[in-house]
């Protein structure tokens, strides 16, 4: 039977019973699930499985739960091509769950991944988190949504609206019993072309592939390069809170060094100007989010999402840098201050740390390296130069020579990272388990980016490390007034340097997803 006799076939003999398509599915015993079956040799490309989805479940036509993707590979004459389709593959590990900071996301008694649309409040940590890409952000609504195997008919007996509307019967629904297939089947059967290796979250859709395929199967769009979201909210949000954490330490070690040398203390300039720095900062993750009235929800769970975590550690670092500033204004002195302000410092280390993790998901291979970490640490350097000048300002010319020593050092370490970062770009190869993300987001700093790229490079060598040694220069020479413009001008540049590295940051992270997804709909990278 040809496609079109199938479709014919399949429309006779289900006209007039739309949303009424019966299915026999045994119980489920304990260790057991539903999950989708997809045929790869059946499926023609007809996006019909994407249509009746988006129809089921009244989404717009830029929203897509279910996507065909295609791709192609071998040698003529004998080449193929291949679609996919694929939606929520109900993960015995979802990343989603687990990232999410509102517990927005519940594993169903039976398997299915459910999305709880009220709690959500849009912060699309899980569209990071998802190696597949599946949920996607509803401008409308304000919130991220996906597929839940449209449990409600499966309750009824009925059969999900993309396994009805397939022409081919390409998708089905199948009982899958976990433990066996986790085990022995998931690597064989759970693994399909272009796809994120099935070990990172465990999907529990099944693959009937082709025999025999060729090797070099590749995305139909690899050559169609498209930049992520530039998230200028968490572009500002991350910068000031990791530029207020290194001041505040810069700001202890001041005050502790001053009880047993004769150095001058940190102040209350110093003080509230660090805090104003997280103080405005923190705000602006809000802004990033569709529901940002329900921000603090965000704490929700501690447990298992970093996200969680570091909106609680910040937003305590942030308080306490609120407490130091006070103490400084009202002159207290002594170990109180010490303490109150090793304790700041230490929920500040974690907050940034838990901020660094948010971004170390497989689904981001140029974001899940441990030179991640460690950026959002060294970043911090502009703090140093900000309270060098400062010092200099208030002609604490010894203080400001130590300050921008400690901020070269950082530079230094953040600019080997950066190089570090450029190798790691040029020596990906075809055979790399990421290769296909990687050489995109290269692709992206050689030629989308190709103008803020350089101003980075030469921006953070400047500001890092020749205009605080012509400042120290300066201050050598007692020249306080040269001194104080090179730092000026240190600093602008420095903060202008690292919101161009933060911006390629977002910009380039290509993640992983269908391959040769022409049409994505809202999916923001």
């Amino acid at each position: 039977m040809t496609a079109v006799e199938s479709f014919i076939d399949h429309k006779t003999n289900t006209e007039g019973q739309c949303g009424n398509y019966q299915i026999e599915l045994p119980p489920l015993k304990d260790g057991e699930q539903y999950r989708f079956h997809f045929d790869a040799t059946k499926c023609i490309g007809c996006h019909c499985c994407e249509v009746a989805c988006n129809e089921q479940n009244n989404n717009p036509a830029n929203i897509k739960w279910r996507r065909v993707g295609e791709v192609e590979g071998g040698e003529f004459p004998n080449t193929l091509q291949l679609f996919l389709s694929m939606s929520c593959n109900h993960c015995v590990e979802p990343a989603c769950l687990i990232g999410c900071p509102t517990n927005s996301y519940i594993k169903l008694d039976n398997g299915i991944v459910f999305h709880e649309d009220e709690a959500c409040i849009g912060c699309q940590y899980c569209t990071w988190n998802c190696p597949y890409d599946v949920p996607t952000f509803h401008k409308e609504r304000h919130i991220v949504t996906k597929c839940h195997m449209c449990v409600d008919r499966l309750e009824a007996n009925q059969t999900p609206a993309c396994v009805q509307a397939c022409p081919e019967g390409a998708i089905e629904i199948e009982v899958v019993n976990v433990k066996k297939w986790v085990e022995e089947e998931m690597e064989k059967e759970g693994n399909a072309p272009c796809l994120i290796d099935a070990k990172y979250t465990k999907p529990t859709t099944r693959y009937t592939l082709p025999k025999d395929m060729p090797k070099n199967l590749e995305p139909m769009d690899k050559d169609l390069i498209k930049p992520a979201h530039g998230e200028l909210p968490l572009v500002v949000m991350t910068l000031l809170t990791q530029t207020s954490l290194i001041g505040f330490i810069a700001l202890l070690f001041g005050d502790l060094a001053s009880h047993f040398t004769n150095l001058h203390s940190p102040d209350f300039l110093m003080a509230f100007t660090i805090f104003l720095l997280s103080a405005i900062g923190l705000p602006f993750s809000a802004l990033h989010l569709g529901r940002p009235i329900k921000a603090m929800s965000a704490m929700k769970n501690l447990k298992t999402s970093w996200l969680s975590r570091e909106a609680l550690a910040l937003g305590i670092f942030t308080a306490l840098l609120g407490v130091c500033a006070l103490l400084y204004y009202l002159n207290i002195d002594g170990i109180l201050r010490l303490l109150v302000e090793v304790v700041t410092a230490a929920v500040g280390v974690y907050g940034i740390y838990a901020q660094s993790m948010i971004y170390r998901v497989p689904a981001k291979p140029t974001w899940n390296r441990a030179s991640t970490t460690y950026k959002f640490f060294l970043s911090g350097y502009t703090a140093l130069l900000l309270l060098a000048l400062i010092a200099v300002y208030e002609q604490k010319v010894e203080v400001a020579n130590i300050l921008l020593a400690f901020s070269i050092l950082l530079a230094s370490l953040h600019i080997y990272l950066f190089i570090e970062s450029i190798r790691f770009y040029e020596s990906v190869k075809e055979d790399d388990e990421f290769y296909y993300q990687i050489s995109r987001a290269k692709y992206l700093l050689e030629n989308d980016f190709k103008k803020l790229f350089t101003f980075r490079k030469i921006s953070l060598f400047l500001s890092g490390i020749i205009l605080p040694l012509f400042a120290i220069v300066a201050l050598n020479a007692k020249s306080l007034g040269f001194a104080f413009v090179f730092l000026l001008f240190a600093s602008v540049l420095g903060f202008a340097s690292e919101f161009a590295g933060r911006l390629l940051f977002y910009s380039t992270a290509i993640k992983t997803g269908m391959p040769g997804n022409f049409f994505a709909g809202s999916q923001r990278g």
